[in-house]
């Protein structure tokens, strides 16, 4: 298969697309759990799919077979966020259980557990294989697209509020190096972002980190989005003498000033959507040129990445947009939303995953 366009979400179904028609091809079940979740190999062999609080993992070219090949058993929650290292040796996770995990795909059990101490939402893993990147969170051409949804049903009761959230949130960005289980840096955005905390924090939605290794973004809950170079923010680390180990969580450092634990100030720092909406996925482009941020306001906006300017404003759904994905060429984004187009999905779709390289 040339193209393949993955969806999952609150129904036990993950569905397969012929992408220019819209065509169902191949459905799957996922039993006991919603999908929160989607990841397929960069050799188009398998899809990762994480649930609440398993993940599984089916072959895609054998459709005779509709059991998951591979059960990951070890999170304690829902796993909100997953992605394969770049040669599918070993498979990443993030989880509200407070954990990153690796697994080894060869062993049904993790190889190595990062304590982040506050739920996980959103993972990254750098370019160069050997640092990911998680977001703690502690409150209990022009651009073509398709898009799919369903009407709304929260993935899970912390992650999307219907109204401001009560009560203290706190949220930070922990980079953890994979060859010595250290976190190299945890990164605060400015305290001073809005918000309706008692500490003046936000707890971030999503994390991303670009294929030239030159840019990590960080979203948070109230559409406010902060750039930063990930070099900058690890080698002002080491030059602090911070660190900890992997199981221990690596507290690294206090916030000062409103900046970062690591004295990395962001290199931009804009509102992607409008005061009162949530913004719920940020993701940069393989090419690195654009940005995409998906929002509870119904739409999806493209900023690019040298001004940070908005480039275009994506409003065809009439619902949340939870995620986006883009092509290989950056030419195309499918998106996925709340809404009922191009789906048959029983629930809402909350998770879009796609690889159409030629590589």
């Amino acid at each position: 298969m040339s193209v393949i366009l993955a969806t999952a979400g609150q129904d036990d179904k993950i569905r397969f697309w012929e992408a220019p028609s819209g065509v169902c091809s191949r459905v799957l079940r996922y039993a006991d759990s919603q999908v929160n979740c989607l990841e397929i190999t960069t050799d188009k062999q398998y899809l990762a799919a994480g649930g609440n609080p398993h993940i599984r993992l089916f072959e895609i070219n054998n459709s005779s077979n509709q059991n998951p090949i591979l059960c990951l058993e070890g999170h304690a929650g829902n796993v909100t966020s997953l992605g394969f290292q770049r040669n599918g040796r070993y498979l990443y996770s993030g989880s509200e259980d407070g954990t990153v995990k690796l697994w080894d795909l060869r062993s049904p059990t993790y190889s190595r557990s990062f304590d982040s101490r506050g739920a996980v939402n959103s993972v990254a893993l750098h370019p160069n294989q050997a640092e990911i990147i998680s977001e703690k969170v502690e409150w209990f051409g022009k651009i073509r697209h398709l898009n799919v949804g369903v009407d709304v049903i929260p993935r899970y009761s912390y992650h999307v509020p219907t109204s401001p959230p009560p009560g203290d949130q706190n949220g930070s960005i922990k980079i953890f190096d994979l060859g010595s289980s250290k976190c190299m840096a945890d990164i605060i955005p400015d305290a001073r972002s809005t918000s309706t905390s008692s500490n003046g924090r936000v707890a971030i939605q999503s994390v991303d980190v670009s294929d030239d290794a030159r840019t990590l973004i960080a979203a948070n809950n109230h559409a406010e989005v902060f750039v930063w170079n990930p070099a900058d923010a690890t080698m002002r680390q080491r030059g602090g003498g911070g660190g900890g180990n992997g199981d221990g969580g690596g507290e690294t450092g206090n916030d000062v000033n409103g900046e970062s634990s690591c004295g990395a100030r962001p290199i931009a720092k804009f509102r992607a959507h409008a005061l009162g909406s949530y913004l719920l996925r940020a993701r940069i482009s393989p090419d690195c040129r654009s940005l995409v941020t998906t929002s509870s306001d119904g739409t999806a906006r493209i900023f690019d990445t040298t001004t940070w300017q908005l480039r275009q404003t994506l409003n065809k759904h009439r619902k949340w947009v939870w995620d986006a994905v883009f092509s290989a060429d950056s030419s195309y984004l499918v998106t996925a939303s709340s809404d009922r187009q191009y789906t048959d999905h029983d629930y809402a779709v909350t998770c879009v995953a796609l690889n159409d390289s030629s590589t």
